[in-house]
């Protein structure tokens, strides 16, 4: 087992993400999520929810990192997918991908109608 090198957690009040969704529209989209994320996010039936679900671990990915949204982080590098059991997980491409390529990372989600909340554990691969 790997010694932890980063937490985060990060918590997004639904409405909000449904105003900044309303108002900043595809530009925020592009800017955030991948296109796999939007159509997963757009197919259900809450979709604010999921979309603040993936906010928020993007978020805790990046406190874990301690770069904050500097340095190798960028948004779309960090793309939140389910399991056939419907459990999440991060998917890391190009910068980010890179900056952890030693380590493992661990997602927690849970929500209420209102509330996001994300859990991130970094652990070394050694």
């Amino acid at each position: 087992m790997g010694k932890i090198q980063g937490i985060g957690v990060d918590v997004v009040d639904v409405q909000r993400m449904r105003d900044v969704l309303e108002n900043q529209g595809k530009v925020f989209l592009d800017k955030v999520y991948s296109d796999m994320e939007v159509t997963y996010c757009k197919t259900r039936k809450k979709p604010y929810i999921h979309f603040a679900a993936r906010f928020a671990a993007k978020e805790a990915v990046a406190k874990a990192m301690r770069t904050g949204w500097s340095g190798a982080f960028h948004w779309r590098d960090i793309e939140v997918v389910n399991d056939q059991s419907g459990a999440p997980h991060i998917l890391l491409s190009r910068e980010v991908a890179k900056a952890l390529e030693q380590c493992t990372v661990h997602l927690s989600l849970s929500h209420t109608d209102t509330t996001v909340v994300a859990f991130v554990v970094l652990e070394s691969k050694k």
